[in-house]
């Protein structure tokens, strides 16, 4: 598939209506030969000039080559006080930035860049992928030069922030705050209600073997036969409350995102949204100001009228239990996506904003930023009504077996830490993805609140 949109105009619009975001003032993106691209704000003289690449940000494969600015020397501090990865290039000019009579010149697409990276054009109409049919991290342009624990948009956009400030003193650019956002998968909100007859006597089995739990057997039984209105206080998934406890304590609202449909009978959920234990955990959920979304089934990534049909399901029942909000968002089942035919089921199903993109095997900025942002479809070239909002880390990916097997100690809260930095650093928002049923041991909701205080 080739793309072409960059620096076409529908892209530029989208690139400035970023800049507004960050920086406050409503700059203007011209392209005049196709070599080069102007920034300007109306009414205001001078302008910043950038070198255009559009033989390598209208890629859709990781093959670009990267080397490294040392931008210090050069006079630029940025977020961290790192030397910048720069994608796209073999070799640099010196001075990268250079001041001229009228603004400043740029010697590098940095605009191309964080369009080629927000837009994920790198992903689109890959044919490596995963047992789960995802885009790999392990395969991805930021993995192959290591800076995928990095936000390298928002650092070279805090570069472009310096040289606005510089080129015109006078504005007063908007300033941003660190946030955590937390959000929790419901795959499972209960181990033991819910389930067939055979699964049961599995998690049964699972208990006595695994956890040495034999004792788990009669509260087995007890949760199986008492959460017909309500789910059990002895269901070690049920930890619902704690999760919101927390949360208040640390001024934060969570997000709860559930699944409202059965496309794979092994992987989805054996709940369904219409059974009065749900309903009371949605009511609750909603009493104390959190919030619920929506967590679509695993194999509706590929399909608009899947995740419209869930959506559906999803308002109704919340409706029926006088659940109104302002926003509607979640997360896709096992992070399935494919760009941008996922992106634009979310769009057409009228959602506010998606948190999937994040990669299951590694943490990071998949992204390449911490700051939630308008979608645009490369393949297109439209500005959608959704927002993308980047995961970066998940529970599953620090701790599994299959994927870092950091554990729950020191290495895992570490990582964890470095990345909640990162995103400290250029006053952006941490994501943080932990399932409720992931919560039941002593370490785990150590490594939890470790997670949350850090």
């Amino acid at each position: 598939m080739n793309l072409s949109g960059w620096p076409g105009v529908a892209a530029r619009r989208w690139i400035e209506q970023i800049l507004l975001e960050r920086m406050g003032y409503p700059f203007e993106l011209t392209s005049t030969d196709g070599a080069e691209l102007k920034l300007s704000l109306p009414g205001f003289q001078g302008f910043i000039q950038f070198e255009c690449d559009p033989g390598t940000f209208n890629r859709n494969d990781s093959a670009l080559p990267c080397v490294s600015w040392g931008a210090v020397k050069e006079g630029w501090i940025p977020p961290g006080g790192q030397n910048l990865p720069v994608p796209g290039k073999h070799t640099l000019r010196v001075p990268l930035i250079q001041k001229e009579s009228f603004g400043f010149v740029v010697h590098y697409d940095l605009l191309g860049m964080v369009y080629w990276i927000l837009s994920r054009s790198e992903e689109v109409g890959r044919s490596d992928l995963d047992e789960h049919e995802r885009f790999s991290a392990r395969n991805s342009h930021a993995m192959k030069y290591d800076y995928l624990e990095r936000p390298i948009v928002d650092e070279w956009l805090s570069i472009l922030r310096d040289i606005i400030c510089i080129n015109w003193p006078e504005l007063k650019l908007l300033k941003h705050k660190f946030s955590m956002r937390v959000s929790h998968d419901v795959d499972e909100p209960s181990r033991y209600a819910f389930r067939s007859l055979s699964r049961w006597l599995r998690a049964i089995g699972g208990d006595i073997i695994k956890r040495r739990d034999v004792g788990g057997v009669l509260k087995a039984l007890i949760v199986k036969f008492t959460s017909r209105k309500s789910l059990s206080s002895l269901d070690p998934a049920n930890t619902f409350d704690w999760i919101m406890a927390q949360s208040e304590k640390e001024g934060i609202a969570s997000a709860f995102y559930f699944i409202c449909g059965r496309t794979d009978l092994t992987r989805d959920a054996d709940y369904e949204l219409e059974h009065p234990a749900i309903r009371e955990l949605l009511r609750r959920i909603n009493k104390r100001g959190h919030e619920i979304g929506l967590h679509p089934s695993y194999n509706s990534y590929l399909s608009n009228s899947v995740i419209l049909g869930e959506v559906a399901r999803l308002r109704r029942v919340c409706l029926e239990e006088g659940i109104v909000q302002a926003a509607w968002g979640g997360r896709m089942h096992f992070l399935r996506w494919s760009q941008p035919a996922t992106l634009r089921a979310w769009d057409e199903a009228s959602m506010s904003y998606d948190s999937t993109l994040g990669y299951a095997e590694l943490v990071g900025f998949r992204c390449g930023t911490c700051f939630e942002y308008p979608a645009f479809d490369p393949v297109s070239q439209e500005i959608l009504n959704v927002r993308i909002r980047p995961l970066i880390v998940m529970d599953v990916t620090l701790t599994s077996t299959s994927y870092l097997a950091l554990g729950y100690g020191d290495a895992a809260f570490e990582k964890v830490k470095m990345l909640k930095d990162a995103c400290r650093t250029v006053d952006g928002q941490f994501t943080l993805l932990w399932h409720n049923n992931n919560l039941v041991t002593e370490e785990e909701r150590r490594l939890y609140l470790w997670s949350l205080k850090c």
